[in-house]
C-alpha cells in the first residue's frame, strides 16, 4: 500500500511540475513546435510557417461536444473575418484523428482541426487539464515563431470575431 501510494505521489508529482514547466509560456516566448496531422489529410509542423505566416492555434477540449461544436461553427460561419489576415488558423484537440475527422465532416469544416493523441505537444502548450483533455486556449503566434497573445477567456459563440479583432489589435498583416 505504501509502495502505491508513493507511485501515485511521486505521477501526481511529475504531473504537475511538467504542467507548471509548460504553463510558464508567455507572450515573447517561442511557440513549441509540433508536427500534426490533421483532417484535411495535411501534416503540419509549426516551423513550416516560420518567417511566412503567422498562426493561431485554438485548442479546444473534446470533438462532438457542445461547447466545442459552437467554437467550430462560429470558426466557420465567420471565418471569413479571420481569412482577412495572412495568418492560417486551426482547431487543435488531443482526440484521435479519426474523431476529429468525423466532427469536421459533421461541421462542414473549412479549415484543418489538428490532432494531437500522444498529448506532447498539448503538454508543451501548457493546455493539458487534469482530465486528460485540452483547456479551450487560443495562441496567437507571430511568423518569427513568437507567441504574441494566449487567451484563456474563449467564448466558443463568438470565436472567429474574437480571433480577428486579437489579430487586428496585434497587427497582423492583412493579405493584400
Amino acid at each position: 500500500m505504501a509502495n502505491k501510494l508513493s507511485k501515485l505521489s511521486l505521477s501526481f508529482s511529475m504531473l504537475l511540475g511538467l504542467s507548471a514547466q509548460a504553463a510558464d509560456l508567455k507572450v515573447g516566448d517561442m511557440a513549441p513546435d509540433f508536427n500534426l496531422q490533421a483532417t484535411n489529410g495535411k501534416t503540419y509542423q509549426l516551423s513550416d510557417f516560420k518567417d511566412k505566416q503567422a498562426v493561431v492555434v485554438a485548442w479546444y477540449p473534446m470533438a462532438n461536444t457542445s461547447g466545442c461544436t459552437i467554437e467550430c461553427l462560429s470558426l466557420i460561419k465567420e471565418g471569413h473575418l479571420i481569412r482577412e489576415y495572412d495568418v492560417s488558423y486551426f482547431m487543435a484537440s488531443v482526440d484521435p484523428l479519426e474523431d476529429n475527422m468525423e466532427f469536421a465532416e459533421e461541421t462542414d469544416a473549412d479549415f484543418p482541426m489538428l490532432s494531437d493523441p500522444s498529448k506532447k505537444a498539448a503538454e508543451a502548450y501548457g493546455v493539458l487539464n487534469f482530465l486528460g483533455v485540452a483547456k479551450r486556449w487560443t495562441f496567437y503566434i507571430g511568423k518569427n515563431g513568437q507567441i504574441l497573445q494566449i487567451d484563456k477567456d474563449i467564448q466558443p459563440k463568438t470565436a472567429a470575431p474574437d480571433i480577428a479583432k486579437n489579430l487586428a489589435k496585434l497587427k497582423v498583416d492583412k493579405k493584400s
